[in-house]
């Protein structure tokens, strides 16, 4: 009976997700989450799997509510009345104080002075009192495109902006998920992970150096890419419509990329960059886009490593390769290899 009523009380819980857009960028982490399917959006909403609390959904793109009725939940949040909740920052985060007389961003008009509230005000209020923090996609994560050399916003990550020692209520460090936009079923399965670590069914998600959930970025691009072995063989691409060999010399930067598209697709286990013979532009690391551009040309290192396996491992080892298949294992076993007469016996009709 007491592991029934435990039961009941979690799965009747609810973990509120306070998601703000109003960040400098696109909303296409956003868009890219209605696309998961392992978990997917309903999956989350519904608390369907055992164990887990419902997650209540607040974000612009996907709200019925608008205006004042949608801020009125993050100024309840603010003011300790909805907890608990997480709080999600997608876009990256401008510098308010060198935006003059008026602000980079808002979310909302202060009901006192009449004036929009900024995005960086309501971090301010919201962030301590969130019992996890997650800065969704590359711009959110590490400034993105937004904070690439010349902007004038002075854009930056929430790890920036809120510091690298920041703690959320539950003590817990920023968690970022990189991606432009972030691949579907990362977002899913990330809020997942962070609202059961919120209703303590579980311990709290294993990130890397650079904050990311480090089952999700522990193999580069290249690691889960079709078109690894092409390398291996010294076989390499020269245009994007070529069928066959390793992208790298066309502007790839798979070899230096932490990403799981690859293996995972981008939805329904189909799609994603390289899966569909584009290049990798980098877009989930923290100098994206700035240290990979031009994006179209391949870095020297890339240009390097690829002559020398052109030319001196990649030639030998297919030749060894294709002579081992075609004495070893492209042939029938012995006993009943074509011939005039097998060892069964057995002579041929015809």
């Amino acid at each position: 009976m007491i592991g029934n009523e435990q039961r009941t009380h979690t799965e009747r819980q609810i973990v509120h997700v306070l998601w703000l857009t109003t960040g400098l960028g696109c909303d296409g982490d956003s868009v890219a989450m209605t696309a998961a399917t392992n978990p997917s959006l309903e999956d989350l909403v519904t608390g369907i799997f055992p164990g887990m609390p419902r997650l209540a959904i607040y974000n612009a793109l996907l709200a019925y509510e608008a205006g004042d009725e949608f801020v009125e939940s993050f100024r309840r949040a603010a003011a300790g009345q909805l907890d608990p909740f997480v709080l999600v920052l997608e876009g990256s985060i401008p510098n308010e104080q060198i935006s003059g007389e008026g602000h980079w961003a808002g979310l909302g008009v202060d009901a006192e002075s009449g004036q929009p509230i900024t995005t960086t005000s309501w971090i301010d209020r919201l962030a301590p009192r969130a019992a996890a923090v997650l800065a969704l996609g590359t711009c959110a994560a590490y400034g993105g495109i937004p904070a690439m050399r010349g902007n004038l916003t002075g854009a930056m990550g929430l790890r920036d902006y809120l510091g690298a020692g920041f703690r959320s209520r539950m003590g817990e460090p920023i968690v970022n998920l990189p991606g432009c936009p972030v691949q579907p079923d990362n977002i899913t399965e990330t809020l997942l992970h962070l609202a059961l670590h919120v209703a303590g069914s579980e311990s709290m998600i294993d990130l890397d150096e650079q904050g990311r959930p480090r089952w999700l970025f522990e193999r580069t691009v290249q690691e889960g890419c079709g078109r690894a072995g092409f390398a291996e063989q010294g076989e390499f691409a020269e245009t994007p419509a070529d069928h066959r060999g390793c992208l790298v010399k066309i502007g790839c930067k798979g070899p230096v990329v932490k990403c799981n598209v690859p293996v995972r697709g981008w939805m329904g286990g189909v799609g994603g960059c390289p899966n569909v013979g584009g290049i990798c532009m980098a877009c989930t690391m923290p100098g994206f886009p700035d240290k990979f551009m031009p994006f179209m040309e391949a870095a020297p290192l890339g240009v390097l490593a690829a002559r020398a396996a052109r030319f001196t491992y990649g030639p030998l080892l297919r030749r060894l390769r294709a002579r081992l298949i075609r004495e070893r294992f492209d042939t029938e076993p012995g006993w009943r290899r074509p011939s005039d007469r097998l060892a069964s016996g057995y002579e041929p009709r015809w």
